[in-house]
């Protein structure tokens, strides 16, 4: 019976006064002050009724608090669901409505359109926290005792919830264990090399796989510190590369950085890994931080049902353009339209086991023996392909296939020409419904800073010689931002929205 907490602690540095996190301003969070605000949350949760197993939803700034409160639930048994803070006060209505929360946290200054929300759906408590940790959540949790006998959990007893973006459909809420989420952690603290002197350099939101997950739960096994920033901010993440050790972002990240003139080889000195993930790393902006900084991004693969699936290797070749092996203890496959794998070198989905991969979908049995195959391979949803030494390349989204006149499209294939076209910085291809072909392959085309914007034609004559005809863009849109999310994805579902008349009167 193994707590998640219980194996993190039992890692945690012998000197407990050693600095879990460290915030911008310079103030330091020691382990035994995260072990004493963890047990004081405990504590809390039991005061309030909230009983092994039930849900704690909370949507706030990024803090040290959010870290022990996230600790607290797993001591106590209850079941951690973060939420984006972009989320509206309808889609926040959805998520209670669904998962029914014992306990909502809220930002202090959305208490009034929460408190109606948590009320409906009888929660036991709505409290309230900042990002300088004032509100009701502290204030009442300061009271309590800074000991907790941390409750003992079977492997697949739940440890948190995290609702899928619903780019399709409503969202969904993907059920993560103790076990999923440990044995993901201890696979990746390995793989990666994380020591105890690391210095992880954390600039990611907090209600995510990625950055909740996979970047604290790693600086937590090893015993390891943790520069915690409230957002990402190119130049302050550029002044304190020379006191880091490892940092984990999105592309955009990097992109951002490599705007910066000061990024250079001597500021990333004491760096050892640079990873990337949650949404595809252009080859190009893995060449240039290559040139500018002399470090090699190590690209990973991921996502929120099964935290990590792949990864570049930390010695050895990191290849541009893949995501890498599977990570040991996963197995996977791609497989074809009748769900048998593929031969080496072709397209299809991509099926993933393991002990990483969740329990299922809250309250959707359905949905979930649909997505599994009968022998316990999870149904990913992403397009893929092996090459020779065995590396996966993410080729985009199943729904994101384009069928065009009866022949099937992989967006991937014209981004990567496209984004090769000297003055693009990205671009998104998409599907349109046209009368004659069913979709037609459209493509949105943002230019790089200082490059003069190249005409629509110019993108598709540029295509011509390195195409089949039904795979060139039909209409090409030249923009000043493409839409992303949160974590740096590409929000295509928005893109076919906004242009899915265009065809309407061919």
């Amino acid at each position: 019976m193994t707590n998640l907490y219980h194996a993190l602690s039992a890692r945690f540095p012998a000197d407990r006064s050693r600095p879990a996190l460290e915030l911008a301003d310079g103030h330091r969070i020691s382990y035994a002050g995260l072990e004493a605000a963890s047990a004081r949350y405990a504590n809390l949760l039991g005061r309030l009724g909230v009983a092994p197993g039930d849900r704690v939803m909370v949507q706030v700034d990024k803090s040290p608090e959010v870290v022990a409160l996230y600790l607290g639930c797993l001591r106590a048994g209850a079941v951690y669901l973060p939420l984006n803070t972009a989320y509206t006060k309808g889609e926040v209505a959805y998520f209670a409505g669904d998962a029914e929360p014992a306990l909502v946290v809220c930002q202090p200054a959305r208490l009034a359109e929460i408190e109606g929300v948590a009320r409906s759906i009888g929660a036991k408590a709505i409290l309230t926290l900042g990002a300088d940790g004032e509100g009701t959540l502290a204030e009442v949790a300061a009271g309590e005792a800074e000991s907790f006998e941390t409750l003992p959990r079977g492997p697949d007893d739940l440890a948190a919830i995290l609702y899928t973006s619903g780019t399709t459909g409503r969202s969904k809420g993907a059920m993560l264990s103790h076990d999923n989420l440990l044995s993901n952690a201890l696979t990746l603290h390995d793989y990666w090399g994380f020591r105890p002197d690391d210095v992880l350099l954390h600039a990611l939101p907090i209600f995510h796989t990625h950055g909740l997950f996979v970047a604290t739960n790693c600086a937590l096994l090893a015993g390891a510190t943790m520069l915690f920033l409230p957002r990402f901010d190119a130049a302050e993440v550029l002044s304190l590369l020379p006191r880091a050790s490892v940092m984990m972002g999105v592309p955009t990240f990097y992109t951002r950085l490599l705007e910066q003139p000061g990024l250079s080889a001597e500021p990333c000195r004491g760096m050892r890994l640079f990873i990337s993930g949650s949404a595809p790393l252009l080859a190009d902006t893995f060449e240039q931080f290559r040139q500018r900084t002399g470090h090699t991004i190590l690209e990973r693969y991921g996502m929120t049902e099964t935290n990590m699936n792949t990864s570049n290797p930390l010695d050895g070749e990191r290849r541009a353009g893949t995501v890498g092996l599977p990570l040991p203890g996963v197995s996977l496959r791609v497989v074809g339209e009748d769900a048998k794998p593929l031969p080496q070198g072709e397209n299809g989905v991509i099926e993933v086991k393991g002990p990483n991969v969740f329990k299922g979908y809250w309250r959707m049995p359905e949905k979930t023996a649909a997505e599994f195959r009968a022998d316990g391979f999870f149904i990913t949803g992403d397009v893929g392909v092996v090459d020779d030494r065995g590396y996966v390349s993410i080729v985009g989204r199943a729904k994101d296939l384009i069928i065009t006149g009866g022949f099937n499209v992989y967006p991937k294939e014209v981004e990567s020409l496209i984004d090769a076209i000297p003055g693009v910085e990205e671009a998104a291809v998409i599907g349109l419904p046209h009368p004659d072909f069913g979709e037609a392959v459209a493509a949105v085309v943002k230019m790089r800073a200082g490059a003069v914007p190249l005409d629509p034609a110019a993108i598709q004559a540029a295509l011509q010689d390195h195409l089949a005809r039904f795979k060139q863009p039909k209409a090409v849109f030249v923009v000043a931002e493409i839409p992303r999310n949160a974590m740096g994805k590409v929000q295509k579902a928005a893109l076919r929205e906004q242009y899915k008349a265009t065809f309407a009167s061919v």
